[in-house]
Protein backbone atom coordinates (compact mmCIF):
# COMPACT_ATOMS: atom_id res chain seq x y z
CA UNK A 1 0.00 0.00 0.00
CA UNK A 2 1.34 3.39 -1.02
CA UNK A 3 -0.25 6.82 -0.61
CA UNK A 4 0.51 10.47 -1.17
CA UNK A 5 0.62 11.80 2.40
CA UNK A 6 -1.30 15.05 2.89
CA UNK A 7 -0.60 16.76 6.22
CA UNK A 8 -2.35 20.07 5.64
CA UNK A 9 -1.51 23.25 7.51
CA UNK A 10 -2.33 22.76 11.19
CA UNK A 11 -0.71 19.41 11.91
CA UNK A 12 2.94 20.37 11.24
CA UNK A 13 2.51 23.69 13.03
CA UNK A 14 0.27 22.83 15.98
CA UNK A 15 -0.12 19.06 16.34
CA UNK A 16 3.10 17.30 15.30
CA UNK A 17 2.23 14.26 17.42
CA UNK A 18 -0.59 13.43 15.00
CA UNK A 19 1.95 13.17 12.18
CA UNK A 20 4.59 11.28 14.16
CA UNK A 21 2.12 8.75 15.61
CA UNK A 22 0.51 8.17 12.21
CA UNK A 23 3.87 7.64 10.53
CA UNK A 24 4.96 5.21 13.26
CA UNK A 25 1.77 3.14 13.09
CA UNK A 26 1.56 3.06 9.29
CA UNK A 27 5.23 2.12 8.96
CA UNK A 28 4.69 -0.81 11.34
CA UNK A 29 1.74 -1.90 9.18
CA UNK A 30 3.76 -1.76 5.96
CA UNK A 31 2.04 1.32 4.53
CA UNK A 32 4.34 3.52 2.45
CA UNK A 33 3.83 7.29 2.59
CA UNK A 34 5.00 9.59 -0.21
CA UNK A 35 5.75 13.15 0.86
CA UNK A 36 5.15 16.06 -1.50
CA UNK A 37 6.86 19.38 -0.81
CA UNK A 38 4.54 20.91 -3.42
CA UNK A 39 1.38 20.22 -1.40
CA UNK A 40 -0.23 23.40 -0.10
CA UNK A 41 -3.49 24.42 1.58
CA UNK A 42 -6.43 22.10 0.82
CA UNK A 43 -8.65 25.13 0.23
CA UNK A 44 -10.84 24.68 3.31
CA UNK A 45 -10.51 28.28 4.61
CA UNK A 46 -11.76 29.58 1.25
CA UNK A 47 -14.76 27.26 0.76
CA UNK A 48 -17.29 29.89 1.80
CA UNK A 49 -15.31 32.89 0.63
CA UNK A 50 -14.09 32.27 -2.93
CA UNK A 51 -15.26 29.09 -4.67
CA UNK A 52 -12.74 29.21 -7.51
CA UNK A 53 -9.81 29.84 -5.18
CA UNK A 54 -10.94 26.92 -3.01
CA UNK A 55 -11.28 24.60 -6.01
CA UNK A 56 -7.97 25.69 -7.52
CA UNK A 57 -6.12 24.98 -4.28
CA UNK A 58 -7.81 21.61 -3.77
CA UNK A 59 -7.48 20.51 -7.39
CA UNK A 60 -3.80 21.46 -7.44
CA UNK A 61 -3.06 19.02 -4.61
CA UNK A 62 -5.23 16.33 -6.17
CA UNK A 63 -3.52 16.77 -9.54
CA UNK A 64 -0.06 16.36 -7.98
CA UNK A 65 -0.97 12.97 -6.53
CA UNK A 66 -2.86 11.96 -9.65
CA UNK A 67 0.14 12.81 -11.82
CA UNK A 68 2.16 10.10 -10.05
CA UNK A 69 -0.67 7.60 -9.79
CA UNK A 70 -1.10 7.81 -6.00
CA UNK A 71 -4.26 8.02 -3.93
CA UNK A 72 -4.16 10.60 -1.13
CA UNK A 73 -4.13 9.72 2.57
CA UNK A 74 -5.43 12.65 4.63
CA UNK A 75 -5.17 13.02 8.42
CA UNK A 76 -7.42 16.07 8.74
CA UNK A 77 -11.17 15.52 8.41
CA UNK A 78 -11.63 19.11 7.25
CA UNK A 79 -9.09 18.46 4.50
CA UNK A 80 -10.73 15.12 3.70
CA UNK A 81 -14.17 16.73 3.40
CA UNK A 82 -12.78 19.60 1.36
CA UNK A 83 -11.12 17.34 -1.19
CA UNK A 84 -14.28 15.26 -1.46
CA UNK A 85 -16.38 18.39 -1.99
CA UNK A 86 -13.97 19.69 -4.63
CA UNK A 87 -14.04 16.36 -6.48
CA UNK A 88 -17.83 16.38 -6.44
CA UNK A 89 -18.11 19.91 -7.81
CA UNK A 90 -15.57 19.31 -10.55
CA UNK A 91 -17.18 16.01 -11.53
CA UNK A 92 -20.65 17.52 -11.84
CA UNK A 93 -19.60 20.73 -13.62
CA UNK A 94 -17.48 20.19 -16.73
CA UNK A 95 -17.27 23.92 -17.50
CA UNK A 96 -15.92 24.63 -14.03
CA UNK A 97 -13.48 21.75 -14.30
CA UNK A 98 -12.17 23.14 -17.60
CA UNK A 99 -11.78 26.59 -16.05
CA UNK A 100 -9.82 25.19 -13.11
CA UNK A 101 -7.63 23.10 -15.42
CA UNK A 102 -6.87 26.14 -17.53
CA UNK A 103 -5.50 27.77 -14.39
CA UNK A 104 -3.63 24.62 -13.35
CA UNK A 105 -1.83 24.56 -16.70
CA UNK A 106 0.27 27.48 -15.46
CA UNK A 107 1.63 25.11 -12.80
CA UNK A 108 2.11 22.29 -15.30
CA UNK A 109 -0.77 20.32 -13.77
CA UNK A 110 -3.99 18.78 -15.03
CA UNK A 111 -6.79 17.29 -12.95
CA UNK A 112 -8.72 14.36 -14.42
CA UNK A 113 -10.59 13.08 -11.36
CA UNK A 114 -8.92 9.68 -11.05
CA UNK A 115 -7.33 10.11 -7.63
CA UNK A 116 -9.08 8.64 -4.59
CA UNK A 117 -9.12 10.58 -1.31
CA UNK A 118 -8.93 8.50 1.87
CA UNK A 119 -8.89 9.45 5.52
CA UNK A 120 -6.49 7.69 7.90
CA UNK A 121 -9.35 5.83 9.59
CA UNK A 122 -10.67 4.61 6.23
CA UNK A 123 -7.25 3.30 5.27
CA UNK A 124 -6.89 1.45 8.56
CA UNK A 125 -10.40 0.01 8.42
CA UNK A 126 -10.83 -0.80 4.72
CA UNK A 127 -7.33 -1.09 3.24
CA UNK A 128 -5.29 -2.48 6.12
CA UNK A 129 -8.26 -4.25 7.73
CA UNK A 130 -9.28 -5.18 11.27
CA UNK A 131 -7.73 -8.64 11.06
CA UNK A 132 -4.29 -7.23 10.28
CA UNK A 133 -4.64 -4.66 13.05
CA UNK A 134 -5.52 -7.41 15.53
CA UNK A 135 -2.41 -9.36 14.55
CA UNK A 136 -0.28 -6.31 15.31
CA UNK A 137 -1.72 -5.69 18.78
CA UNK A 138 0.97 -6.73 21.26
CA UNK A 139 -0.86 -5.64 24.42
CA UNK A 140 -2.98 -8.49 25.77
CA UNK A 141 -6.68 -7.79 26.13
CA UNK A 142 -6.75 -9.15 29.69
CA UNK A 143 -4.84 -6.04 30.76
CA UNK A 144 -7.96 -4.03 29.96
CA UNK A 145 -10.13 -6.56 31.80
CA UNK A 146 -8.03 -6.29 34.97
CA UNK A 147 -8.43 -2.51 34.87
CA UNK A 148 -12.21 -2.96 34.47
CA UNK A 149 -12.00 -1.97 30.83
CA UNK A 150 -10.58 1.15 29.24
CA UNK A 151 -13.60 3.17 28.11
CA UNK A 152 -13.28 5.46 25.11
CA UNK A 153 -15.72 8.05 23.77
CA UNK A 154 -15.18 8.21 20.00
CA UNK A 155 -15.56 11.62 18.41
CA UNK A 156 -16.34 11.22 14.72
CA UNK A 157 -16.17 14.88 13.71
CA UNK A 158 -18.36 16.67 11.21
CA UNK A 159 -16.63 16.84 7.85
CA UNK A 160 -16.04 13.12 7.36
CA UNK A 161 -19.66 12.17 7.99
CA UNK A 162 -21.47 15.01 6.21
CA UNK A 163 -22.60 15.43 3.51
CA UNK A 164 -22.60 11.63 3.40
CA UNK A 165 -23.53 11.37 -0.29
CA UNK A 166 -20.23 13.10 -1.06
CA UNK A 167 -17.83 11.90 1.63
CA UNK A 168 -19.08 8.28 1.77
CA UNK A 169 -17.10 7.79 4.98
CA UNK A 170 -19.74 6.03 7.09
CA UNK A 171 -23.42 6.09 8.01
CA UNK A 172 -23.98 9.72 9.12
CA UNK A 173 -26.72 8.78 11.60
CA UNK A 174 -25.31 5.57 13.07
CA UNK A 175 -21.61 5.33 12.20
CA UNK A 176 -19.61 2.36 13.44
CA UNK A 177 -16.22 2.44 11.67
CA UNK A 178 -14.41 4.40 14.39
CA UNK A 179 -16.01 2.36 17.18
CA UNK A 180 -14.76 -0.88 15.60
CA UNK A 181 -11.27 0.57 15.29
CA UNK A 182 -11.37 1.42 19.00
CA UNK A 183 -12.57 -2.06 19.94
CA UNK A 184 -9.79 -3.74 17.96
CA UNK A 185 -7.36 -2.35 20.56
CA UNK A 186 -9.23 -4.12 23.34
CA UNK A 187 -10.81 -0.93 24.71
CA UNK A 188 -14.56 -0.36 24.98
CA UNK A 189 -16.26 2.26 22.83
CA UNK A 190 -19.00 3.82 24.95
CA UNK A 191 -22.28 5.26 23.71
CA UNK A 192 -22.71 8.91 24.60
CA UNK A 193 -25.32 11.54 23.75
CA UNK A 194 -22.98 14.12 22.20
CA UNK A 195 -21.14 11.58 20.05
CA UNK A 196 -21.98 13.13 16.67
CA UNK A 197 -22.22 16.79 17.66
CA UNK A 198 -19.72 19.53 16.81
CA UNK A 199 -16.64 19.88 19.01
CA UNK A 200 -16.92 23.69 18.93
CA UNK A 201 -13.65 24.36 17.07
CA UNK A 202 -15.19 26.21 14.06
CA UNK A 203 -16.45 28.96 16.39
CA UNK A 204 -13.21 29.50 18.27
CA UNK A 205 -12.02 33.04 17.60
CA UNK A 206 -15.49 34.04 16.40
CA UNK A 207 -17.55 33.37 19.50
CA UNK A 208 -15.35 31.78 22.13
CA UNK A 209 -18.17 31.47 24.64
CA UNK A 210 -20.35 29.34 22.35
CA UNK A 211 -17.29 27.37 21.17
CA UNK A 212 -16.31 26.45 24.71
CA UNK A 213 -19.90 25.77 25.71
CA UNK A 214 -20.14 23.18 22.92
CA UNK A 215 -16.88 21.66 24.10
CA UNK A 216 -18.05 21.59 27.72
CA UNK A 217 -21.24 19.77 26.71
CA UNK A 218 -19.17 17.17 24.88
CA UNK A 219 -16.91 16.68 27.90
CA UNK A 220 -19.83 16.40 30.29
CA UNK A 221 -21.58 13.87 28.04
CA UNK A 222 -18.45 11.74 27.74
CA UNK A 223 -17.89 11.76 31.49
CA UNK A 224 -21.54 10.90 32.14
CA UNK A 225 -21.14 7.88 29.85
CA UNK A 226 -18.21 6.70 31.94
CA UNK A 227 -15.49 7.44 29.39
CA UNK A 228 -11.87 7.53 30.54
CA UNK A 229 -10.74 9.29 27.36
CA UNK A 230 -11.99 10.97 24.24
CA UNK A 231 -10.48 9.71 21.00
CA UNK A 232 -10.14 11.83 17.87
CA UNK A 233 -8.73 11.61 14.36
CA UNK A 234 -8.84 15.27 13.31
CA UNK A 235 -6.42 18.07 14.25
CA UNK A 236 -9.12 20.68 14.85
CA UNK A 237 -11.11 18.38 17.16
CA UNK A 238 -7.99 17.27 19.01
CA UNK A 239 -6.82 20.84 19.53
CA UNK A 240 -10.26 21.76 20.89
CA UNK A 241 -10.37 18.86 23.35
CA UNK A 242 -6.68 19.18 24.16
CA UNK A 243 -5.35 22.74 24.32
CA UNK A 244 -8.71 24.50 24.55
CA UNK A 245 -9.91 22.14 27.29
CA UNK A 246 -6.69 22.88 29.15
CA UNK A 247 -7.38 26.59 28.79
CA UNK A 248 -10.97 26.11 29.97
CA UNK A 249 -9.76 24.21 33.02
CA UNK A 250 -7.50 27.10 34.06
CA UNK A 251 -10.02 29.87 33.30
CA UNK A 252 -13.34 28.22 34.20
CA UNK A 253 -12.21 25.71 36.79
CA UNK A 254 -13.73 22.56 35.27
CA UNK A 255 -14.71 19.97 37.87
CA UNK A 256 -13.14 17.14 35.87
CA UNK A 257 -11.16 16.90 32.70
CA UNK A 258 -11.61 14.28 29.99
CA UNK A 259 -8.25 13.79 28.27
CA UNK A 260 -8.22 13.27 24.53
CA UNK A 261 -5.96 10.89 22.66
CA UNK A 262 -5.43 10.66 18.92
CA UNK A 263 -6.36 7.29 17.47
CA UNK A 264 -2.89 6.51 16.07
CA UNK A 265 -1.50 7.23 19.54
CA UNK A 266 -3.90 4.72 21.13
CA UNK A 267 -3.30 2.15 18.41
CA UNK A 268 0.44 2.71 18.57
CA UNK A 269 0.50 2.12 22.32
CA UNK A 270 -1.33 -1.16 21.82
CA UNK A 271 1.15 -2.11 19.12
CA UNK A 272 4.05 -1.55 21.51
CA UNK A 273 5.39 1.55 19.76
CA UNK A 274 7.62 3.82 21.86
CA UNK A 275 5.75 6.61 23.67
CA UNK A 276 8.20 9.23 22.40
CA UNK A 277 7.50 8.28 18.78
CA UNK A 278 3.79 8.73 19.48
CA UNK A 279 4.29 12.19 20.99
CA UNK A 280 2.25 11.42 24.11
CA UNK A 281 3.97 14.07 26.21
CA UNK A 282 2.64 16.76 23.86
CA UNK A 283 -0.98 16.05 24.78
CA UNK A 284 -2.87 18.29 27.21
CA UNK A 285 -4.32 17.33 29.67
CA UNK A 286 -1.73 14.68 30.50
CA UNK A 287 -2.63 11.13 29.46
CA UNK A 288 -0.08 9.28 31.58
CA UNK A 289 -2.82 7.11 33.09
CA UNK A 290 -3.47 5.35 29.81
CA UNK A 291 0.16 4.30 29.51
CA UNK A 292 0.09 2.87 33.02
CA UNK A 293 -2.85 0.67 31.96
CA UNK A 294 -0.77 -0.76 29.17
CA UNK A 295 2.39 -1.29 31.21
CA UNK A 296 0.77 -3.61 33.74
CA UNK A 297 1.91 -7.22 33.64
Amino acid sequence: MKYAFFLGCNIPARLPQYESSSRAVLARLGVELIDYREFNCCGYPLRNVDQKAFLLSAAGNLALAERDGHDILVLCKCGFGTFKEAQHRLKTNEALKKEINDLLKKQGLFYQGRVEVKHLLSVLYHDVGLDVLKKNITVKKNIFVRTKGLKIATHYGCHALRPSRITRFDDPVAPSLFDKLIEVTGADSVEWNEKLNCCGAPLLGINDRISMDLTRKKLHSGLEAGADYLCTACPFCQLQFDQVQNMMASEWGLDRSLPSILYPQLLGLCMGINEADLGLKMNQPEIDAITSFLKQE
